[in-house]
């Protein structure tokens, strides 16, 4: 090997290394795990939704007078659906808020009927019913979950684009952005008050 043809190599080589130190591939790699955790949101989520007309109408059968709260849970569910959010969509902070909030509408509506059941013995000991409440309540699991992982990967993507030599790759190669992560919403440290009213 002559002198010239030695000099390419280790001019390919060292190139090679400092492309690789300074984020080139961790930067997309981030990226990419952050949006495969945004998918299994999702799926989380629909996996919830799915099981919401089938719990519907279980309820339904055995608790007629409760028709308000049967709407308030298939709207919510009707707007959660409604509103999608892509992996392209995640460093808008107002489009994540808007899909949290049709989410948490649909978390609020659901919990409504579950105290309501509370008053229907005949409905808690059908088989079918009790199988669907384990299937949400997994459901809920799930959600959270995929959420939490989420935002580990969020913060993980986030730390490599802002810490150097990363950030030379994030910011001249691919014009990284930040993207937003869940948060806890207003008065959740609070313990909640669960209080029974006399509907008679």
């Amino acid at each position: 090997m002559n002198f010239a043809a030695f000099r390419r190599m280790t001019l390919v080589v060292a190139v090679s290394l400092g492309l690789a130190s300074c984020g080139i591939n961790s930067v997309p790699e981030d990226e990419e795990a952050a949006k495969a955790a945004w998918a299994n949101v999702e799926s989380a989520y629909q996996r919830r939704a799915d099981l919401i007309p089938n719990l519907v109408s279980t309820v339904e059968a055995a608790a007629e007078s409760e028709e308000a709260i049967l709407t308030q849970v298939i709207e919510a569910r009707s707007r959660a659906s409604s509103i999608q959010l892509n992996a392209d969509d995640l460093s808008n902070p107002e489009q994540l808020q808007r899909f949290d909030q049709a989410q948490g509408e649909l978390s609020s509506a659901l919990n409504r009927l579950m105290v309501v059941v509370e008053r229907y013995p005949e409905l808690q000991s059908q088989q079918r019913f009790a199988d669907l409440m384990v299937a949400l309540e997994g459901s809920e699991n799930r959600i959270d979950n995929a959420r939490t992982k989420y935002n580990e990967a969020v913060q993980t993507y986030n730390t490599t684009i802002r810490t150097f030599p990363s950030t030379i790759a994030a910011n001249i190669v691919y014009g990284s952005e930040r993207m937003e992560g869940f948060s806890a919403k207003p008065g959740t440290e609070d313990v909640p008050v669960v209080e029974f009213g006399d509907d008679n």
